[in-house]
């Protein structure tokens, strides 16, 4: 079992304070709320090679929270990826003009795959605007907690029964969290401000039509909203969904099998490789368009299965009010020794490797009272963020992954994956024996000095 170091980002930033410590006037109805959202589609024009048009739109949404002693933002954007230098810009320019700090900031991308991956220069100031507009619209509230259950997703990896290797597809034994966190942000006339929902779960379906969508996520972000009659901003928070898929993806697996044999035909053997997009792919076929049309219809659909639970946990689920959250956040940097991969090949087989530099993982953590949303920068395996939740002091615990920067660990299996060869595992930058652990104690630390 290898060691791992825990170290600091910068300076570490931890603000805890308990409600003991607060006077009478500052524990008594001080907490405030304020969300929005911000359009970030990029021009149709302007749409780079391998995009040919938008199939909706994708948006940057904040919840900033004021508890009358300090601030905190819950921000989620429909990117792939959201980099170290895009959430350094966000979160400076948040603690300078907004007085939030940045260890108070959990800055989350989808995963969307139906976006443009790699920076964006307009990103940074489209996803402040959003926290400024949600800081502008601040007014009383109280917040409260619950979850549901959801099964739109399913583990991904299994034995092909064919090669006896591993390969994807949907292994309905395999592990995988059902559970649908919900935080409600209302006035105190129970007047809906924000949601702010965890599910875990790949926002992959759209990702052969080569256009612009927020998948799964914005699907069901806009079915929420809508519902709510557009008085209420719904934050998507992406789980650990580094080994989760949508539970039909079946069009997806029948346009990967034409594809390969369109590869073939040209003597190119792309079975055990993955190009992105559509690429390859006849979009006039009839049969490739009707797999795409159902995609579509598939996303939009497990959207709404997603947002009616969110809704319903909104209506019957929650706990009582706590009108005062206090905030306290935190942050820690883990080092896991690494490996560079030297071979090629999608799953199935083991992969060779040589020694690289130790990999830096980000830990983020925001308290809301008794709610911890703690975050990893990178993709992590559905068992990690159980366990954390099974050892935490704290009754309501999540995992917000994609957090706060992009770690260059590739995916995060947990310990028992790592004697898996599927594709997250060949792939995974990090050596076995380290992550799962530290990840886990990291953030346990991390809630552990909050109290």
């Amino acid at each position: 079992m290898y060691r791992f170091k825990l170290t600091t980002v910068g300076v570490m930033v931890l603000t805890a304070l308990s409600i003991a410590a607060l006077s009478p006037a500052t524990a008594a109805g001080s907490l405030r709320v304020g969300a929005a959202r911000v359009d970030i589609t990029p021009d149709e024009k302007s749409l780079p090679k391998g995009f040919d048009g938008i199939n909706d739109h994708i948006f940057a949404r904040a919840i900033v929270i004021d508890d009358g002693r300090t601030r905190a933002a819950l921000v989620t954007v429909d990117a792939g990826a959201i980099s170290t230098d895009t959430w350094s810009q966000v979160s400076r320019q948040a603690e300078a003009e907004l007085k939030i700090p940045g260890a108070q900031l959990l800055l989350t991308a989808t995963h969307t795959h139906s976006v443009p991956f790699g920076s964006r220069q307009d990103l940074p100031p489209r996803i402040f605007a959003a926290i400024s507009q949600a800081a502008a619209r601040l007014e009383p509230a109280r917040v409260r907690f619950g979850t549901g259950v959801s099964y739109i997703n399913v583990n991904r990896n299994l034995i092909d029964p064919n090669t006896h290797r591993w390969w994807e597809g949907p292994n309905y034994e395999g592990a995988s969290d059902k559970t649908v966190a919900v935080l409600r942000f209302e006035t105190p006339g129970s007047r809906p401000i924000a949601v702010y929902y965890n599910y875990a779960v790949h926002g992959v379906l759209n990702g052969q039509l080569d256009q612009i969508s927020g998948d799964i996520p914005g699907a069901a972000s806009r079915y929420i909203e809508d519902s709510l009659d557009d008085a209420a901003v719904a934050v998507w928070s992406t789980g650990a969904s580094g080994d989760q898929n949508p539970i039909y993806f079946q069009q997806t697996y029948d346009l990967r099998e034409i594809r390969i044999k369109d590869y073939a035909a040209r003597g190119i053997d792309i079975s055990n490789a993955m190009p992105p997009g559509g690429q390859g792919l006849n979009k006039h076929d009839p049969k490739v368009a009707k797999l795409m049309g159902q995609q579509r219809q598939m996303t939009n659909s497990m959207g709404q299965m997603l947002g009616e639970e969110v809704l319903h946990v909104m209506r019957s689920g929650l706990e009582r009010p706590e009108l005062i959250a206090q905030i306290a956040g935190a942050q820690k940097t883990i080092t896991c020794p690494g490996r560079k991969r030297t071979d090629s090949g999608r799953a199935g087989y083991p992969g060779t490797y040589v020694d690289a530099d130790p990999i830096p993982i980000r830990l983020s953590l925001l308290r809301l009272g008794a709610v911890a949303i703690t975050g990893v920068n990178a993709e992590v395996f559905t068992t990690i963020a159980q366990r954390l939740k099974l050892e935490s002091p704290l009754k309501h615990t999540l995992m917000a992954t994609l957090t706060n920067g992009a770690a260059p660990s590739g995916y995060i299996p947990n310990d028992a994956a790592f004697g898996y060869n599927t594709f997250e595992v060949v792939s995974s930058n990090l050596k076995p024996g380290c992550a799962e652990t530290a990840i886990v104690d990291g953030l346990l630390d991390l809630i552990g000095g909050t109290d």
